[in-house]
């Protein structure tokens, strides 16, 4: 008799582990719903179609796939299509529809604007939504990484103003304080600055390219970004603008400054 397991990448979860993750729901949910959030919650299975393509060419490989149903009884399915289909899921992670057609959500960022699409005219704006479910990535298994854990989001959507992201600082400086961890510094960034850093390039089209390769930074060094940005056709002089930006010091007010200067 075999000895009983979990899959690669999972966990048990102990009723004291569990009573821990709901009291930091808990104080969560209070928060979110004192700032007018309303909880969402969307199904573990999205069409493959919804999910790949949003999160570059390495993202979508981490996408859990979900096998069509009764595959292995259909008695008159075309072999040589079907190993053709298999090749092209291996080759590439975009949709196979003779193989499959579903996967397990990646994170609950484009369930989120599948939902609002789909319901655009049911809900007010701006949507103000909070989010607590599990996500699974097809990932390597390693410490600190598994291949299903839980994801908090909280995010407004139909709304450009500025009043918004402070509110949000707000919500995490009150999250952090409830839960007892002071010692928290949160950094503030804006997708503007990689927007001026593709055209900055002469690529503005690459701005996506250039996201996932900086975000590797931590992983694989400025060496190794170099590496991925030429591979992703940025061209030398572009990658020392990006070295320029990425290398600024200093506060707030002086990396303002000099981003004003440099771009």
């Amino acid at each position: 008799m075999s000895k009983p397991s979990i899959p690669q990448g999972t966990r048990d979860f102990s009723p004291a582990e569990v009573r821990k993750r709901q009291y930091i729901f808990n104080t969560l949910k209070n928060i979110f719903e004192l700032y007018g959030f309303q909880p969402l919650e969307t199904p573990a299975m999205e069409n493959l179609v919804t999910l790949t393509g949003k999160y570059g060419e390495e993202g979508d490989r981490l996408i859990f796939k979900i096998l069509n149903n009764g595959l292995h009884e259909k008695k008159d399915t075309d072999k040589a299509r079907l190993n053709e289909e298999w090749g092209k899921l291996l080759e590439k992670p975009y949709s196979t529809p003779v193989v499959t057609e579903r996967a397990l959500r990646y994170d609950l960022t484009i369930p989120f604007a599948r939902f609002v699409v789909m319901r655009q005219n049911d809900i007010a704006f701006p949507f103000r939504r909070y989010q607590m479910q599990p996500v699974w990535r097809a990932d390597r298994p390693q410490k600190g990484r598994y291949r299903e854990f839980w994801q908090c989001d909280c995010d407004v959507v139909g709304s450009t103003s500025l009043i918004n992201e402070a509110e949000l600082l707000s919500i995490y400086r009150e999250a952090f304080h409830q839960l007892s961890l002071p010692q928290v510094t949160v950094k503030i960034n804006s997708r503007k600055i990689l927007a001026g850093l593709s055209e900055l390039c002469g690529a503005p089209e690459k701005m996506m390219d250039i996201t996932i390769a900086l975000d590797k930074m931590d992983k694989i060094g400025w060496e190794g970004v170099t590496k991925e940005l030429q591979e992703r056709g940025i061209d030398e002089a572009g990658i020392k603008a990006i070295e320029t930006i990425i290398n600024i010091k200093g506060d707030n007010a002086e990396k303002l400054a000099q981003l004003k200067t440099n771009m």
